[in-house]
């Protein structure tokens, strides 16, 4: 059984508590990695797309990415640290059960 590959959840709060802001920045971050479907509306990646969590909306990013596209990981990353999201790695779907 192979080992499935971990994501980050960030979450649209920072580590201070507080709510970030702007509350679309999920969407915005999140196309870019997305394309037009033929039905001509945005297809999130399977890499890169927005989620909700415990009823939280949050930006979920596939550990993929890193070798796939290491720009828009690295600027994820940066987007996240330098704003201080709350960001967890999971490394298995059950982590992100209720």
């Amino acid at each position: 059984m192979s080992q499935e590959p971990c994501k980050y959840v960030i979450e649209s709060v920072t580590l201070e508590g507080n709510r970030f802001r702007p509350s679309d920045w999920i969407d915005r971050i999140s196309s870019l990695a997305a394309t037009f479907g033929a039905s001509h509306r945005l297809v999130y990646s399977d890499d890169l797309h927005p989620e909700t969590i415990k009823g939280a909306r949050c930006l979920v990013m596939d550990d993929h990415l890193k070798t796939s596209n290491p720009w828009l990981y690295s600027h994820v990353m940066e987007f996240a640290e330098k704003n201080n999201l709350r960001m967890t790695q999971v490394c298995c779907l059950s982590e992100l059960q209720d």
